[in-house]
């Protein structure tokens, strides 16, 4: 069982940005924060795993809340980078009748079969680390891969290429290995809304990859204009893979959602 656990923990850790610039035709958007500011970033993802192990049905729902800190490092015409670290993270997994918590504030309380799996997650506890993103929100390459744990991504949306106005639409294209599991993400974005105080943006997207990954995702976000940063998001996320373990294949199915504010 504690094998099992391994490779869903993982891709749910993996799985886991505007400024307002008037136009003639619309909002431009580019990522512009305040030199300095700093950033709370409350991640929540809820996930129900649905396995079929050798005839065997095991259902597994977990739950992880992070926080997470980011500070503007620099700003310029061209990119903005980042000093962000992970500072909390709460971890609940059901299976079989038994209840797997893990708390980074309260590490005397993990459950002894996830003390190994957690051991990796609480090393980069409050490890400062600095990632790029250009001034549309996308990492810059060099540092996309840093931290496969960094909740960044999720605060900061790649934006579109012309000014936008309600009804504007730019989709994304992005492919990231985690765990040794290929996955190529294509996001499609529609703004909803515009106003001084948020944008409002309507997103879909599918998932697919090695293992035989396949998924949709489907929700909503508000960009605070001012700040150039999420305001909140949440995002419903259905996906299918097949995993491998220790000589094993077996179907994995999950379904799940992920909210994040960012204060």
């Amino acid at each position: 069982m504690k094998k099992i656990l391994i490779p869903s923990l993982m891709l749910l850790i993996g799985f886991i940005t505007l400024s307002f610039t008037p136009a003639k035709d619309g909002v431009v958007l580019r990522l512009k924060p305040n030199k300095g500011a700093t950033f709370t970033v409350n991640t929540k993802v809820s996930m129900m795993n649905m396995m079929d192990v050798q005839g065997q049905s095991i259902t597994t729902t977990q739950v992880s809340e992070t926080r997470q800190s980011m500070t503007v490092k620099d700003v310029n015409e061209k990119e903005v980078s980042f000093d962000e670290k992970v500072e909390a993270l709460k971890l609940t997994i059901s299976q079989m009748g038994m209840v797997l918590t893990y708390d980074s504030e309260h590490p005397e309380k993990t459950s002894p079969m996830l003390a190994n799996q957690v051991d990796e997650i609480s090393a980069v506890l409050n490890e400062v680390t600095t990632t790029k993103y250009d001034v549309q929100g996308n990492p810059v390459e060099e540092d996309e891969e840093k931290d496969q744990t960094s909740q960044s991504g999720s605060a900061i949306i790649p934006l579109a290429d012309d000014a936008i106005s309600e009804g504007s639409t730019w989709n994304t294209h992005k492919v990231q290995d985690i765990s040794g599991t290929k996955l190529v993400a294509d996001m499609n974005y529609k703004v909803t809304k515009v106003s001084k105080k948020s944008i409002e943006i309507a997103i879909t997207g599918t998932i697919s990859g090695d293992e035989e990954v396949s998924g949709s995702y489907e929700g909503t976000a508000s960009i605070n204009p001012e700040t150039g940063m999420l305001i909140k998001s949440n995002i419903k996320m259905n996906a299918s893979l097949t995993v491998s373990q220790q000589g094993m294949t077996f179907p994995l199915t999950m379904n799940g959602t992920t909210t994040v504010t960012v204060e």
